[in-house]
């Protein structure tokens, strides 16, 4: 085994990014609980449905999930499945399980994290068949590769592995049949901003760099600067939570920036409260009657301070580009 690089993050740092797994599990657990999505395999990682949340974290966690569904979806659309995507920092998702109920499963589907968090994924699915089955359903021969810190079936590929330790976490991949040849998605949701500007550039210039037809989306805080940002920082500081890499947090510009400085080829973002008023609006009005919202000035400043950024490079000419809300 590689000895481990020398990073200045402590492991009680790491051991607080951890925790952030659990809190949006836990989170989007409670949502889809109160009916504002379905997820029918989240169960199987969070058994109970654990205290309320307030109204305006629900419909927070909402528009995350559509927001980053509908650009991932219109990908996997617009490659016609013949595609991979690696989902960096994935912790408990199930995006893999919804993908395949709903026939949009791209060739091949990558998740990378913490090998500790990897760990408790691949027990989990070893031990619920719902999550196991369809696992072997889209898998052609009877064995399954399976250890403490990685799985790989013919679709579905998790691997433990650090996000900071581009060279390693890139030899893994391939050691497990990402090829770089194929229209790749990368996904990441408020990983980013937990490493240092360093780290994250070199982690989103080697995704420019190895694939030649990609879409990068993230979903990630900004408008860090103001007092609302300044006390969110200051929260998960009390847990020891570092926001490493929050100057690229300042502005939707500055998300846009650091992609195009990496060697993407067209870069956006807009921030939540935008996504959530470009949502199907029926659906909005549908959640929105779930549960009474008293603080709309509070979910206001709460949407203004998330965003999801997209970048893509085209040599395939699929019109990546034009990939929007």
């Amino acid at each position: 085994m590689a000895a481990r690089q020398p990073f200045t993050d402590t492991d009680t740092a790491d051991e607080a990014v951890r925790a952030t797994c659990d809190d949006a599990t836990i989170c989007k657990r409670f949502a889809t609980s109160k009916g504002y999505w379905k997820d029918p395999y989240i169960q199987y990682f969070v058994r109970s449905v654990g205290e309320r949340k307030a109204p305006e974290i629900n419909r927070g966690y909402y528009g995350r999930v559509q927001g980053v569904n509908h650009l991932l979806d219109a990908f996997i659309r617009k490659t016609e499945c013949d595609c991979q995507v690696i989902n960096l920092g994935a912790g408990l998702d199930t995006t893999f399980w919804r993908l395949k109920d709903e026939n949009l499963m791209p060739k091949k589907f990558f998740e990378v994290d913490f090998p500790t968090v990897v760990a408790r994924k691949i027990h989990n699915i070893k031990t619920k068949p719902p999550l196991s089955k369809p696992l072997i359903e889209t898998h052609s021969t009877d064995s399954l590769l399976l250890d403490a810190h990685s799985l790989d079936s013919d679709r579905y590929c998790i691997i433990g592995a650090d996000l900071r330790d581009v060279t390693s976490m890139d030899e893994k991949l391939r050691r497990f049949q990402l090829n770089p040849e194929v229209p790749t998605l990368l996904l990441s949701e408020c990983v980013l901003v937990y490493m240092t500007p360093t780290q994250s550039f070199n982690l989103v210039h080697w995704a420019a760099e190895t694939f030649h037809t990609a879409m990068f989306i993230n979903y990630e805080q900004v408008n860090m600067s103001d007092r609302f940002g300044q006390v969110m920082i200051e929260n998960l500081l009390r847990r020891q939570c570092t926001m490493a890499g929050v100057e690229a947090c300042q502005s939707l510009d500055s998300q846009r920036e650091r992609f195009l400085k990496a060697g993407w080829e067209h870069a956006d973002a807009l921030d939540m409260m935008t996504v959530y008023s470009m949502l199907p609006q029926d659906d909005v009005a549908r959640i929105e009657r779930l549960e009474f919202l008293d603080e709309k000035e509070l979910l206001q400043q709460l949407l203004q301070h998330y965003s999801i950024s997209w970048a893509s490079k085209d040599k395939l000419r699929l019109g990546l580009s034009q990939l929007a809300f």
